[in-house]
């Protein structure tokens, strides 16, 4: 097997299946979201870092049929991250270093109709925390360019 097919292989690897990955140090719980199916992936500059968006079965669903404008009350997106790294034998590749997090949008349009149909949350262990409004206050507020998509800016690559 040549190098560059091996790397390639690692890194769809590394980026497709990252939730059974053991980290140094502390070993992090993942909550619900461990099973969840792939919505998208990102790569941010300008906060070095490596997101695999998932989502719940009904998130899944819409995407796959293609309603996502607005997404259906019950989605979950989660949004695992991240810091970005070189890969040690592959100077080329960017794959995930160290986990920073995991942060979700939950679509419940009268529950959170003042943040535009979304609650946001983080992950703390296996328990999804649900900010209150004025920690989601800075959730929404960059979500808000969004607006035309339903506030969420991954592209579901499923359909």
């Amino acid at each position: 097997m040549n190098k560059t097919f091996f790397s390639s292989l690692c890194l769809a690897v590394a980026v497709l299946t990252p939730f059974n990955m053991a980290y140094a140090e502390t070993k992090l719980e993942h909550g619900d979201y461990r099973d969840w199916r792939l919505l998208g992936v990102s790569l941010r500059h300008d906060k070095n870092s490596i997101r695999a968006i998932v989502g719940n079965h009904v998130a899944i669903n819409a995407a796959r049929a293609g309603k996502v404008k607005p997404w259906p009350d019950g989605s979950i997106i989660a949004k695992i991250k991240w810091a970005e790294r070189k890969h040690p034998n592959w100077e080329q590749a960017t794959v995930p270093g160290e986990f920073t997090a995991a942060e979700a949008m939950v679509k419940d349009s009268k529950k959170y109709a003042e943040t535009g149909g979304w609650g946001f949350g983080i992950w703390e262990g296996k328990t999804l925390k649900m900010l209150d409004q004025e920690k989601s206050a800075p959730c929404f507020a960059c979500h808000l360019p969004m607006k035309d998509s339903d506030y969420v800016y991954t592209l579901p690559n499923l359909q």
